[in-house]
């Protein structure tokens, strides 16, 4: 596909174009004839093309007009299905109709990677597996560990769904154009239910993003409206404790803990 295309600030645009990276990220996914796979983003169609190679059928999705009308000059429906519009509203259980996983990949926009994680977050039970390449800081903060500085509300809350892990980087002069920033590889395969224990998801979303909100004030005054001193002595927590101390199953607990009280004032 000719890559006469301007790259555009507006949709976090930088292309792909070292071969050598491509390939090892083809490899990194091994896609596999019936794999039921979208790809967000696909652009000019670095990793499009080596994909459908190994695929009966590839889905992408894609709000750029200019590269939605050049893919279907490209390539055959019968081969590839474009979904047109913003993958922060496409509904990615409708590719899963039929019950087979859904493996998800892509080179993420870095304006919106956290904002669409969250949303993949949502259809984790219908995907098999994800692999992105992301600014290698946001990838850092995802498989970040307790007590560290990258260890954040992005940390816990995708931990707590995926079992993630960094593969590899992607330097600048990989793509056209280059971006200030270094690039990794992540995959993430959601957890199995069983493992998700938390009652109430959204309370525990509550719970976290309260306790990294203020970073430097102990859990004592970030959960201050969500737990009381004798709630921290019933869990057995140091409410002198920073949020960044805590792990993800600490965090499911407290939840837990004030959804059962919740429920028992009710």
């Amino acid at each position: 596909m000719s890559d006469q295309h301007l790259a555009r600030k507006r949709f976090g645009q930088n292309f792909l174009s070292d071969p050598n990276i491509i390939r090892k990220i083809i490899e990194a996914i091994r896609p596999l004839p019936g794999d039921r796979m979208v790809e967000i983003g696909p652009g000019l169609g670095a990793m499009t093309e080596p994909l459908m190679a190994r695929l009966d059928h590839l889905h992408v999705v894609e709000i750029d007009r200019d590269l939605i009308a050049r893919l279907k000059t490209a390539h055959s429906p019968d081969k590839l299905t474009i979904h047109e519009g913003d993958a922060l509203k496409f509904d990615f259980g409708s590719l899963v109709a039929d019950g087979a996983p859904l493996r998800v990949v892509g080179n993420l926009p870095y304006n919106i990677s956290t904002p669409i994680l969250f949303h993949l977050s949502a259809y984790a039970e219908k995907v098999k597996d994800m692999t992105f390449m992301l600014q290698k800081e946001v990838i850092m903060r995802m498989v970040a560990e307790p007590g560290t500085e990258e260890y954040g509300r992005l940390s816990v809350m995708l931990q707590y769904r995926y079992n993630m892990g960094r593969l590899f980087d992607v330097p600048p002069g990989a793509f056209r154009p280059a971006p200030k920033v270094m690039s990794s590889i992540v995959r993430m395969v959601p957890r199995p239910l069983a493992e998700c224990t938390a009652v109430d998801e959204a309370l525990l979303g509550k719970v976290v993003t309260a306790a990294f909100g203020q970073r430097r004030k102990t859990l004592r005054n970030t959960l201050k409206d969500l737990l009381d001193e004798a709630g921290f002595a019933e869990l057995g927590i140091d409410p002198g404790l920073r949020g960044e101390r805590l792990d993800v199953a600490t965090f499911v607990r407290i939840a837990n803990h004030i959804a059962g009280r919740a429920a028992g004032a009710a």
